[in-house]
Parts: structure tokens; C-alpha cells; sequence
């Protein structure tokens, strides 16, 4: 098979991406390796600020930097927004990993440390790497991606196991519901699988499962 001029020049551009791929990983590393004890919080970009869920992720930031906790976000609006707002008004540290992608996600202006990424890889990386527990907050596929990488590492045993906390079981259930009469029926997991994950209704019920956690 012949390949076009175009994508010889595409495939030979390869080698050097590379650089591009370990300077993300090096600034990553440099800037958060000096946070301390963080929490990653994820949700959906569209919800609004009257959204119940909106301040539910504000209410629940700000406990969580009060409690000493670094968060760490997309930096992008909705949840994100929420996240980074709660924690500056707690006086924590409030940290931004921004994605650019075609739809131009601008960094939400409660954020106070950011940092930019062109790869999804490595940003994922350092959500996981310097996250003490993760807090899923109703979202889409993107937050149903960060959900299911973080089992999954800790289900294969990639990485130690730390609080990967559901908020809200009203918009979860279905989600768990299937999980246990499908993919648990069918013998795809084991019944100790479900326990990777848990399940708070509310900020504070988040703060006492992390803490549970490590006690």
C-alpha cells in the first residue's frame, strides 16, 4: 500500500512528538509534585450555576480544602468551575489541568495553578498520581472515562486503592443497578469489584468516606 506524501510527513513528525509528550510529564510532575495532599473532582462541563449539582461541588470543594486538601480540576466551566471556585473560597489551593481541544475549553477563572496539556494520556496521568481520593460528580463521557480508568487501575492492580466516591445515587443507580444484573451476572467482574467504588449523597458524607479511608 502506497502512502501519501501528507501522511509520510504526519507519521515522520512521530520521533519528535515524543519531546513534546516528556515535557508535559516533566512539567507535570514539577509543578504537582509539590502539592501535598489533593483530591481530583470531575463532572460535567455543562452544568450551569444554579444547577443543584454546581453548588454541591462548590459546598463539597470547600470542606475539602478546609480538611487541607489541594483540588485539582479540568479547570474548564461547570463542575470544574464549582471545584476551583469552592476551593479558593476555603483559602486552599485550587489546581487547573486544561485540555486543548478543538472546542477551545477556556481555564475557569477560580483557577490559581494551571496547567496545559495537549495529551488526554498525560494529563489522566497526573490526575491519578497525585490524587489522594477522587470525587465523581454527575457528568458525561468524559467524566465516565476518568470513572472507569481509575477502577480499572486499581482493579487490575496498577495502582493502590484510594476513595473513588460516586456523589449522588439518584444519578448514579442506574449505572450501579447495571453493573450488578449485567456485567456481574455475566461473570465479568467479581462481586469485589463493586467495592472499588463508593457512594456519598452529600459533601459532608465525602469528607467522612476519605477520612474512614485513611483512618
Amino acid at each position: 500500500m502506497r502512502i501519501k506524501d501528507s501522511e509520510s510527513r504526519y507519521f515522520a513528525e512521530d520521533p519528535w512528538r515524543v519531546f513534546r509528550i516528556m515535557s508535559e510529564f516533566v512539567e507535570g510532575f514539577e509543578v504537582l509534585s509539590q502539592l501535598g495532599k489533593a483530591v481530583s473532582i470531575f463532572g460535567s462541563s455543562r452544568t450551569k450555576p444554579g444547577n443543584k449539582y454546581y453548588k454541591l461541588a462548590e459546598e463539597t470543594a470547600f470542606l475539602l480544602a478546609k480538611e487541607g486538601y489541594a483540588i485539582i480540576t479540568g479547570s474548564g466551566p461547570g463542575i470544574m468551575e464549582a471545584a476551583n471556585k469552592g476551593a479558593r473560597k476555603a483559602k486552599g489551593r485550587s489546581i487547573g489541568l486544561n485540555i486543548q481541544i478543538p472546542l477551545d475549553q477556556k481555564p475557569n477563572q477560580y483557577v490559581d495553578n494551571l496547567l496545559e496539556f495537549r495529551y488526554f494520556f498525560v494529563r489522566k496521568v497526573m490526575f491519578v498520581k497525585y490524587a489522594n481520593a477522587f470525587v465523581i460528580m454527575p457528568g458525561g463521557y468524559g467524566t465516565l472515562d476518568e470513572f472507569t480508568e481509575a477502577i480499572n487501575l486499581i482493579q487490575t492492580e496498577r495502582i493502590e486503592k484510594f476513595p473513588v466516591i460516586l456523589f449522588d445515587k439518584e444519578y448514579w443507580h442506574g449505572m450501579i443497578d447495571w453493573l450488578k444484573s449485567a456485567v456481574l451476572k455475566n461473570g465479568n467482574i467479581s462481586p469485589k469489584d463493586l467495592d472499588i467504588f463508593s457512594v456519598a449523597d452529600s459533601p459532608k458524607d465525602v469528607i467522612k468516606a476519605i477520612k474512614k479511608f485513611y483512618a
